[in-house]
Formats: C-alpha cells, sequence, structure tokens
C-alpha cells in the first residue's frame, strides 16, 4: 500500500440519504472471492437509471463522492468498499456512516469523511455549479478543504498512522513479530497453539471433505479423507469446517 497523506480530486455530489451496501454493491457480485475488479458492480442497479448522476459525462474522473446521511448502512460487506475504491473514489464525504462501512473504509484507504449536514449540502451545491468542485481531503491535517475554506473531520489515531506510512492491517501487524514470537515463547506448553505448517494441513483436510462429494477415494466418507482429517486434528466424522 501506498502512503496516503492527502488527496485532490474533482467532487461529485450523490443526494441520497440512507444508502445502503446492498445499493453500493448489489448482493449478487458478492459471490467473487477476490478484493478488485468490481467497478462493474459500484452502483450497478442505479446506473440502468439514465439519469444516474454518476451517468453523466460531467461525473468522468470524480474522486470524491458526497453523499448524503448514514452513508454505508447495512450489511457488513466489504465489497462496497472495494467498488467505490474500483470505481475511481478515494474518499467519501457524508453526514455520518454506518460502523461497519467506516471501519472497513479506512482499513481499505478509502477516507471517510464524516461532516455536518449544512456543510454537506453547501458542497452539493457547489459541485453541482457549472464550474464543479475541486476538494482537497488532508489526512495529516485532518481536514476537508474546498472553496477557500475548511473544514476538520473525525481520524482515530490507529486509521491515520496506516495511512501516512502505507501500511495495511496486515503489515502492520507484522511490524510486530518480533513480540508475538517472544508472546508465544512465554506461553506453557500445555495451552492450544497453532504451529507452522498446521493451517495449511487443516485447510487441506477441510477441503478435501468438502469439494469432493463423489463416492471415489477423496469423498468425505472415504478412508484416505478420515485420515487426512485424523493427521490433522479434526474429527473423523467432521464433514465442514469442524476445527
Amino acid at each position: 500500500m501506498e502512503p496516503l497523506i492527502s488527496h485532490t480530486g474533482k467532487a461529485v455530489a450523490l443526494r441520497r440519504d440512507n444508502v445502503d451496501t446492498d445499493q453500493i454493491v448489489p448482493g449478487e457480485f458478492c459471490k467473487r472471492v477476490v478484493k478488485s475488479g468490481y467497478a462493474d458492480a459500484l452502483f450497478a442497479r442505479w446506473r440502468t437509471q439514465p439519469g444516474f448522476v454518476l451517468n453523466r459525462l460531467a461525473s468522468k474522473d470524480a474522486s470524491v463522492l458526497l453523499a448524503g446521511a448514514n452513508f454505508g448502512v447495512g450489511s457488513s460487506r466489504e465489497h462496497a468498499v472495494w467498488a467505490l475504491r474500483d470505481g475511481g473514489f478515494t474518499a467519501v464525504a457524508a453526514a455520518g456512516f454506518g460502523d461497519t462501512f467506516r471501519r472497513n473504509a479506512w482499513n481499505n484507504a478509502l477516507i471517510p469523511v464524516d461532516l455536518p449536514g449544512p456543510v454537506i449540502r453547501e458542497l452539493m451545491d457547489l459541485a453541482e455549479s457549472p464550474n464543479g468542485l475541486t476538494v482537497v481531503v488532508d489526512i495529516r491535517g485532518r481536514e476537508l478543504r474546498a472553496d477557500g475554506r475548511s473544514w476538520t473531520f473525525p481520524v482515530d489515531n490507529r486509521s491515520r498512522r496506516l495511512l501516512l506510512e502505507g501500511l495495511d492491517v496486515i503489515e502492520a501487524t507484522l511490524r510486530r513479530m518480533d513480540r508475538i514470537d517472544e508472546y508465544e515463547r512465554g506461553r506453557p506448553a500445555w495451552l492450544p497453539r497453532v504451529r507452522q505448517g498446521e493451517l495449511q494441513a487443516r485447510a487441506a483436510a477441510s477441503a478435501a471433505s468438502t469439494t469432493n462429494r463423489s463416492d471415489g477415494p477423496g469423498a468425505p466418507g472415504s478412508p484416505a479423507a478420515m485420515r487426512a482429517r485424523i493427521a490433522a486434528g479434526l474429527p473423523a466424522w467432521c464433514t465442514g469446517g469442524c476445527d
């Protein structure tokens, strides 16, 4: 991940409140198991409407979405954030966000800018004017700047640090491996633990028990499948996620 200190981009106004994650990315697109390639899914149902704002030529290359109240409510699907990123957006400014959407956004370098409703509406008016609106979202300064003015918005210290340093949550965890290893060395031997290679063995055993539904050697009830489950520390009768 590249460090994200600030972002400057064209704003586009989506004058809708309570936009939920199913409206951002419909459920049929959530069958994918990758984190990219969702540009076609972004607001897919609304894009079939000729007057939808993102279908307009003036919205091309916009990277800051201005939305109404309670943006990103509904299900916890992270796909909503991935779709916004793939659709070219780096920031969403709204009058409130769903809690899970907000956390998913910070974890995926999509900046959720929480501002009062009157400020959002004023920015929307400017974005819809003939001259449009260019917005600066400053992570370091915790402020949004536009039209010669600025407004502060909340950024928790952890999310701010990760963006400024260009780290995702996994990379941030790996930076603490020395402390994690030290903790593991001090754990009593009788406590449960996952040793190196054990996760792979468990995954292979689970795959053997769930992906092959034939009556052949790899079938869930076959001796080979049961031996694989036993070797991975799973019950012999387990045919699913039994660990």
